[in-house]
């Protein structure tokens, strides 16, 4: 891609030579005494009363950010400063900033070589408008940083049509530098997820468990069934993997004595792209020894509850249109009578063939390569999965879906295992640990025979893992959840690159 510079480029680089002609380092290298933020000052100073033009308080307030409007009338102006907190109101006085006969500060810098997108600092003090706007007074003004490009400024005509903005996905999710800027609700997203992580990370270190940091290059892409991105260790000279999950590692750590582990992990799946899947993306695991998947059921609805009054001030979000409630107790369906319900045929009883011709039926397309496990996978994600909508543990999956999770006591057909839907989408996947190293191992192998047929998401064998596994694991309840779904849930917002802050995309071209 490349870039001719457009007028008001040229302007700028102009005006930037112009401020060196004065004297002014438009990039100055040395510290900026701020004061205050914009937040503080508005807190600070909410009942200043208004003062005559050139009363100046004894408290001096100094600011910085990013010049957002301006608006010169003569010898004087407004402008709004906007820090990471918030805009303020500006107002300057030529004769003030520039006194006696030098009038270049103002006329020059201020009226004309200053644009909006510029970073300054200011100094002066707080007053009330005739309007009653709290505004800063301000006495000095230094140049911190000239924007060579201009930022997309709004304008509406007389129609109500909206022009300049910047509301191309393409290129919001491409320049977030500028999208944060810009669009006021982006950056609200970020913090929200910073507190959506934050009171997660606290419902786990107040139950007494232990964050931790498992390896990101891993010599078997273990924990899931997940294609992986590969890549080469020269030092070692060994293929390597990017974690598709970090799941085999934590539950080494049980097997090595902690009771409560935890990892915000990133991992990576080389699959497709769409609302709700990104091949970067951050997942939550949690393990905790002897506990079990009902016992993790009641536990994850507390913290739910909790994370979500820590987004919004109450456990109810409003996602697309529709409330959904964290603050009641989830409703729990197992995944084969869901589906039965939808179809009169009880899959689990049914054989490989007749859950394929059932999948015909209902229009999903089938492959040599799905097992009895794929074929109710997807008839599940089709017939029941987008009706969903309130929180729900769908439990008690196939014994074929799901390789590293314990049978179930009751029905050897089944595992203990409970997936979390919420509007549609999975945000949670849950088991009682497997914990025997025999019924483990013939588990992998069945994955393997699932490779040879074409799967190309079957899981590896990991011996070290099995190894482990024969040093003993006590009884042990595990929980991965999708971070950046739940984001998405608690801020509204319908697809998953909105909140991440720099999505994968197609690289653009520069010459």
């Amino acid at each position: 891609m490349s870039h001719a510079p457009s007028e008001q480029e040229l302007i700028r680089r102009e005006a930037l030579n112009k401020l060196r002609a004065l004297g002014i380092d438009p990039f100055p290298a040395a510290e900026f005494p701020v004061s205050h933020s914009v937040k503080q000052v508005k807190e600070q100073f909410h009942e200043v009363a208004a003062h005559a033009e050139g009363h100046q308080p004894a408290a001096d307030v100094v600011l910085a950010g990013r010049l957002m409007s301006v608006r010169i009338m003569g010898k004087a102006s407004f402008a709004v400063l906007r820090d990471a907190t918030g805009d303020q109101q500006i107002y300057i006085n030529r004769d003030e900033i520039a006194p006696g006969e030098d009038k270049t500060l103002y006329n020059e810098v201020f009226k004309k070589l200053l644009h909006l997108g510029d970073f300054i600092g200011v100094k002066g003090f707080m007053f009330r408008t005739q309007t009653g706007e709290l505004t800063l007074h301000v006495k000095e003004i230094t140049v911190l940083s000239k924007a060579l490009r201009p930022l997309p400024v709004v304008k509406t005509d007389d129609q109500g049509n909206v022009h300049d903005a910047l509301t191309d996905p393409e290129q919001r999710y491409r320049m977030r530098y500028v999208d944060l800027v810009v669009n006021p609700g982006v950056k609200e997203t970020f913090l929200k997820r910073t507190r959506i992580f934050n009171a997660m990370r606290a419902s786990f270190q107040d139950a007494g468990y232990l964050e931790v940091d498992t390896p990101v290059l891993q010599p078997i892409p273990g924990g899931a069934a997940a294609r992986p991105f590969a890549t080469h260790h020269n030092a070692l000279d060994v293929p390597f993997f990017l974690r598709i999950a970090n799941e085999l590692y934590l539950k080494r750590l049980i097997v090595g004595g902690f009771d409560g582990v935890f990892e915000f992990s990133r991992n990576f799946r080389n699959e497709g792209m769409d609302r709700t899947h990104n091949p970067e993306f951050t997942i939550m695991e949690l393990y905790v020894a002897y506990k079990d998947y009902r016992w993790m059921m009641d536990f994850i609805e507390g913290v739910f509850k909790k994370v979500a009054t820590a987004a919004n001030g109450s456990p109810t979000a409003q996602f697309q249109g529709k409330a959904i409630d964290f603050g009641q107790p989830f409703k729990r369906i197992t995944m084969c009578g869901a589906i039965q319900e939808k179809t009169g045929v009880d899959v689990l009883n049914a054989d490989e063939r007749t859950i394929g011709e059932l999948c015909k039926q209902h229009g999903i397309e089938i492959t040599a390569a799905m097992g009895k496990g794929k074929l109710i996978d997807e008839l599940f994600s089709v017939l029941v999965q987008p009706h969903l909508v309130q929180p729900t543990f769908v439990m008690d999956f196939p014994l074929e879906m799901s390789p590293l999770c314990k049978k179930h006591r009751d029905d050897d057909r089944l595992t203990e295992r409970f997936e979390l839907y919420v509007a549609g989408f999975e945000v949670g996947n849950a088991y009682s640990e497997l914990n025997d190293p025999i019924d483990q191992r013939e588990r992998f192998e069945e994955q393997l025979k699932l490779m040879e047929r074409g799967d190309d998401e079957a899981m590896f064998i990991d011996q070290d893992f099995l190894r482990a596994l024969e040093y003993g694991m006590p009884p042990t309840s595990g929980i991965g959840i999708g971070m950046d779904r739940l984001v998405m849930l608690l801020t509204d917002n319908p697809a998953i690159q909105e909140v991440l802050l720099f999505p994968q995309m197609r690289p653009e071209k520069f010459e």
